[in-house]
């Protein structure tokens, strides 16, 4: 039996691929999985996100982002240990060098998971309305223009297809609603979905399957015997299994400290909000790369998401942040009626943000039998079944379909 912890997309995803290689799953996790971290978000697929957010250049932004309320980054200032070190590690990471070892590791897992949504797409087993349009990064200044055109150079350097527009080009793709910007960047091999019904139709395929999801159950503890973890210990008892997966997103770091591993390891906050039945609906993703605000046709609705907010496991909505959202979407879009939302209709999910931007898979070297899968910050969604595939491939101890060896637990000890 294989115990995952972490009913997001990156245990869901794992448990798909462990159950197609004949094993017996059981998800645990503490909210009803319809309402978690996955199901909000953008819904973007971006092989186009190479960089890592741990880059030069963005403790200084960072800061400067921080002086403003309804800014797209913020820290929530607070005396604590975990926190102090995570911006330490984050910092010492922030250089050209690090970047450069990252975008090989982050290019590969994300083209993996591409290819394993477009199998899932063609298979039938999970519905998703998987589209493949693209991805616009829209700028308005001449500072965002310049960054763009050099990270749209890093992209093709390293065979990801970025095309740099003007912005009448960015327009004529658009010819259903008005885009004021400067110009833009077309990644076009990126991708979109609809996530609430990826994870709603992942769970129910996973039931039919035989996977056991038990939500709303706090894990509270794991038996140990030896260098062996043999339960999975829950308000309503203990769960025998043989292998352990912990992908618990942002609350990874408390079930690992239960394990006697410190795993460093922020929750960055993010909102969305839809609107509903557009008549001159977007048609391809955007990145509104100044307001770091995002725009996600999804049918005939419209999704926008954004903001960073490290407030550890805050999960409370702070309106000037989605003010800031709405107030940026009209710079960009200015024909679009957007207002801002009742707060009860807007939701909000922690994404588990490394100090390096590099995500945890692996085994751990305490136990013989317990494997992490997280950190994905913003990119979970994007990476959850090369994610999953990974997860299967150690449990079942054949060759990764990648080097893992850049995602290792132990990297910051």
């Amino acid at each position: 039996m294989i115990g995952i912890v972490g009913g997001g997309i990156i245990g869901l995803c794992s448990a798909y691929y462990l159950q197609k290689a004949g094993h017996k799953v059981t998800v645990f996790d503490q909210t009803i999985i319809a309402d978690g971290c996955s199901t909000g978000n953008a819904g973007m697929i971006v092989p186009s996100h190479i960089v890592p957010l741990a880059q030069p250049g963005m403790i200084a932004k960072g800061m400067r982002w921080m002086l403003k309320s309804t800014s797209p980054f913020y820290i929530k200032p607070r005396l604590n240990a975990d926190l102090m070190r995570w911006g330490w590690l984050f910092y010492r990471h922030a250089t050209p060098e690090h970047v450069a070892r990252a975008i090989p590791q982050l290019r590969d897992l994300s083209l993996l998971s591409k290819r394993l949504y477009q199998d899932l797409a063609t298979n039938g087993e999970i519905t998703f309305e998987w589209q493949e349009r693209g991805l616009l990064m829209l700028y308005k200044t001449t500072a965002a223009e310049h960054d763009m055109a050099e990270e749209a150079d890093v992209a093709n350097h390293a065979g990801i297809d970025a095309q740099v527009l003007t912005s009448q080009q960015v327009q004529d793709m658009e010819p259903h609603t008005r885009v004021d910007v400067r110009g833009g960047v077309l990644y076009p091999g990126d991708a979109h979905l609809n996530p609430n019904e990826l994870i709603a139709s992942l769970v129910a395929y996973l039931r039919g399957a035989g996977v056991t999801i038990l939500d709303g159950q706090v894990v509270t503890g794991f038996g140990k015997t030896g260098s062996r973890i043999t339960s999975v210990q829950t308000g309503q008892g203990p769960y025998a299994i043989d292998q352990l997966v912990i992908a618990g997103g942002a609350w990874s770091p408390g079930l690992s400290r239960m394990l006697g591993i410190s795993l460093s390891l922020q929750g960055g906050k993010g909102y969305s909000f839809m609107l509903r039945h557009v008549l001159n609906n977007v048609q391809i993703p955007a990145i509104m790369l100044e307001a770091r605000a995002t725009a996600t046709p999804m049918g005939h609705d419209l999704r926008f998401a954004g903001t960073l907010e490290v407030a550890g496991t805050d999960m409370t909505v702070n309106r000037n942040r989605v003010r800031g959202i709405v107030q940026s979407i009209n710079h960009y879009y200015p024909d679009l009626p957007v207002q801002m939302p009742a707060i009860d209709t807007v939701w909000r999910g922690l994404r588990p943000c490394s100090p390096d931007g590099l995500p945890y898979i692996g085994r751990v070297t305490h136990f013989d039998n317990v494997i992490l899968a997280t950190g994905h910050g913003m990119m979970g969604l994007s990476l959850g079944p090369a994610t999953g595939k990974l997860v299967s491939e150690l449990v079942d101890g054949v060759a990764n379909s990648l080097d893992i060896s850049g995602f290792k637990i132990g990297r910051f000890a």
